[in-house]
């Protein structure tokens, strides 16, 4: 079973501005080894547009508290 980078979540919400920032920070989850979950997200708060991303680990991961069998 492969573990997630750094001990990180299987599942990942990624928010931000709509910037390129955003896009790297998902870019980078993907080189991770995450993979998209669903569409994104977008709103407007009056002044910006806000998105979302949802990211998922694929590799199957052993609960830390599930002894060996």
């Amino acid at each position: 079973m492969k573990p997630t980078p750094n001990d990180l979540p299987i599942y990942r919400l990624l928010t931000g501005l709509d910037d390129a920032t955003f896009c790297r920070r998902v870019s980078e989850a993907l080189s991770q080894g995450y993979v998209l979950h669903g569409s994104p997200a977008l709103t407007f708060d009056g002044e910006k547009v806000i998105v979302a991303q949802a990211v998922v680990w694929p590799h199957p991961i052993k609960p830390k508290d599930e002894s060996p069998t």
